[in-house]
C-alpha cells in the first residue's frame, strides 16, 4: 500500500500523517513504516541538539497504522478514533535517518471497538510497545 492509497484511507494529512508505507496487511494483522526525516517539524524544537522523536508521535503513528488496518475495507465515510492506551513502554530512542517500523495485530474486538497490540521497532528492535483501543465512527 503506497501513500495515495493510505491517504485515501486515513483522514490525516502532513504533517500529521506519519505512515509512509505498508509492507504487509491481512485480517487481523498491518506491518507499515515511517522514514524519519531530520526536515520533521518537531526536530527544530524537541531537543534540537540531539534530535529524538517524540514518543507521542510513536504512538500516534501506530494508532494511524491500526486505523488502517481496521478501515481498509469500510466503503463509508468512516474515522478511526484512539480510545485508549495501556502498558506503553519506551525501549530506545527513534532519531532522524531512523526506519520506524509499526506492527499492530488484533487481540480482540467488541462492539465495535478493538484492543491491539502494537509494536514500533527500528533495525528489527523494538522501541516502543503498548495496548491501544481503537473504534471506527461512521459518518
Amino acid at each position: 500500500m503506497n501513500i495515495d492509497k493510505i491517504m485515501e484511507i486515513l483522514p490525516h494529512r502532513y504533517p500529521f500523517l506519519l505512515v509512509d508505507g505498508v509492507i504487509e496487511i491481512t485480517e487481523n494483522k498491518i506491518i507499515a513504516y515511517k522514514n524519519v526525516s531530520i526536515n520533521e517539524p518537531y526536530f527544530t524544537g524537541h531537543f534540537p541538539d540531539y534530535p529524538i522523536m517524540p514518543g507521542v508521535l510513536i504512538i500516534e503513528g501506530l494508532a494511524q497504522t491500526a486505523g488502517l488496518l481496521l478501515m481498509k475495507d469500510l466503503k463509508e465515510n468512516s474515522i478511526p478514533l484512539f480510545l485508549g492506551i495501556d502498558k506503553a513502554r519506551f525501549k530506545k530512542e527513534v532519531r532522524p535517518g531512523d526506519k520506524l517500523i509499526y506492527e499492530i495485530e488484533v487481540l480482540q474486538e467488541k462492539m465495535g471497538m478493538f484492543k491491539l497490540k502494537a509494536t514500533a521497532k527500528v533495525e528489527n528492535k523494538t522501541v516502543t510497545s503498548s495496548e491501544l483501543m481503537v473504534g471506527i465512527k461512521k459518518g
